[in-house]
């Protein structure tokens, strides 16, 4: 009799949907693009929500933001909730089930401790043998913020990376490296060739613990989610990694100056709002429009591309595990994140309230025994998908809801095409200035966001304008779309699947 599958799901943060090999040549991810070629590639999958705390909470449940809660950062997805997504029910069911790296699930910087395992004020109330559980994960190995910014907290603060890192009695001596440009400081933003060695940097901690949790469990079914924080700002690969990519052999965005004129009334809004101090200091310290020469841009491109790459590189020994282990005809495997960045597209950086390509989509690959090799679904999907499918291939109903559907039949080359993925994401003044409430949907070749207090909002034929530089909101010609696509948004339900899209045969 055929064991259960294992289950193996990788996520990166802050990755976009065109920043792999298999999307630009320049980019160099092997394995990943291996990866894609032993499976199936969605090319249109979108994230549910902008933002890490809300999608990383739609990846776990299967369900949208407005129905797990979390419609923000700063929002913590309840235990009750996390501990029924998609690992609660395969733990309940015989799996093993492990997470190792950035969880995100709950606030890290808190005013006051909130006594969860990722809260930097309460991580040193966990002893070093605590492995979880933790939402619905019966072992966890965490990075409590990943983002060297922050640069890992010093014991008893911190959690399993942490405390690795300054187990050797070295950790200041490696703060002072992570700290040092390798390289001249080009002034570049948020962007430096960092000097620590990659031995000690937490994709690569990550990479070791994935594969040894693997190496453990290779005789029962498990899954594992291995969650690396990069490629999300600073741009700070170390040293080779970061001159992987050749500042002046990079593509520059093809549109990257600001428009605002040509944009709905919240992309200005939320862009130079100063409503009060605490908003300006966010954005002085992350201005989402900095002004860049082309080399600078370069230069944070080139390193954003040299994180991907060492992420590439642990992606290729996790894999390259299962398959030594001869777990290959028994695991599936999928890659994706939990949502894109700017880039410099519009003259922008990071992320916001500004529903681009280059931040709403996303990455997402899955190998495993039935899926079709190099196939590539173009049809809209989204991260809400994942739970469910992986539910699927374990023989396990969910615990919750699902707004989600599965992809296992889209992957094995069956039925099941969808026509829209959906986005919502309710924000107050303190994420950027003023409050917006804004649902988009995408479906193959259209897609309109709404500002639904305001009624106003943005429609794109992503067909004829990849590049995004012609809203077509207001346009007579675009009104049956613009119709259909607001219908979906309306259909939307929290007690249901996300809305479909149904075409009237316009062009």
């Amino acid at each position: 009799m055929r064991r259960r599958p294992n289950i193996v799901i990788i996520t990166s943060d802050q990755h976009r949907g065109d920043s792999f090999g298999f999307e630009r040549r320049e980019v160099r991810t092997p394995h990943l693009d291996h990866l894609a070629t032993a499976g199936t590639r969605f090319a249109a999958c979108i994230t549910p929500n902008v933002v890490c705390q809300p999608a990383r909470a739609s990846l776990l449940t299967g369900q949208l933001p407005l129905t797990h809660g979390v419609r923000d950062n700063g929002i913590d997805l309840p235990p009750k909730t996390g501990d029924r997504g998609f690992a609660g029910a395969l733990s309940s069911n015989g799996y093993r089930t492990g997470f190792v790296g950035k969880a995100h699930f709950s606030t890290s910087h808190t005013f006051s401790p909130t006594g969860t395992p990722e809260c930097r004020a309460s991580t040193a109330d966990y002893p070093p043998g605590w492995h979880g559980p933790y939402m619905g994960f019966e072992h966890v190995e965490l990075v409590v913020e990943g983002h060297n910014q922050w640069l890992p907290m010093a014991p008893p603060a911190g959690q399993h990376y942490e405390r690795w890192y300054y187990a050797d009695g070295r950790g200041e001596d490696k703060n002072r490296l992570y700290r040092e440009h390798a390289l001249p400081d080009t002034g570049a933003v948020q962007t430096w060739h960092s000097a620590l060695p990659v031995c000690w940097h937490n994709s690569t901690w990550i990479g070791d613990r994935s594969v040894r949790f693997i190496e453990m469990h290779r005789e029962e079914p498990f899954c594992l989610w291995t969650s690396f924080p990069d490629p999300h700002h600073p741009f700070d690969a170390p040293l080779p990694w970061s001159r992987l990519h050749a500042p002046d052999e990079v593509a520059l965005p093809v549109h990257r100056t600001l428009d605002l004129e040509r944009r709905p009334w919240w992309h200005a809004a939320s862009l130079r709002s100063h409503q009060d101090a605490r908003v300006e200091k966010i954005r002085g310290d992350y201005l989402r429009y900095p002004p860049q020469t082309e080399a600078q841009l370069r230069e944070i491109i080139a390193n954003y591309y040299g994180m991907i790459a060492l992420i590439d590189h642990h992606v290729g020994r996790i894999v390259g595990v299962i398959d030594e282990l001869g777990l290959s005809d028994d695991t599936y495997v999928v890659f994706t994140s939990d949502h894109g960045e700017w880039l410099g597209d519009h003259g922008l950086l990071f992320k916001g309230p500004m529903h681009y390509e280059g931040l709403l989509r996303v990455g997402l690959v899955m190998r495993g025994p039935d899926i079709v090799a190099n196939q590539v679904e173009r049809s809209p999907v989204s991260l809400i998908d994942v739970a469910p499918t992986i539910l699927e291939w374990a023989g396990c109903e969910p615990l919750l809801a699902q707004d989600g559907v599965s992809l296992a039949s889209l992957a094995s080359g069956r039925d099941g095409a969808r026509e829209v993925a959906y986005n919502e994401w309710d924000l107050g003044p303190a994420r950027c200035g003023v409050p917006l409430r804004l649902r988009t949907v995408r479906t193959d070749r259209y897609k309109l966001t709404l500002e639904l207090d305001s009624g106003a909002g943005e429609l794109y034929d992503l067909g004829d304008d990849a590049d995004e530089m012609h809203n077509r909101f207001d346009d007579p010609a675009m009104a049956a779309v613009r119709r259909e696509l607001t219908a979906a948004i309306e259909r939307r339900s929290s007690e249901g699947l996300a809305p479909r899209y149904e075409p009237s045969g316009m062009a």
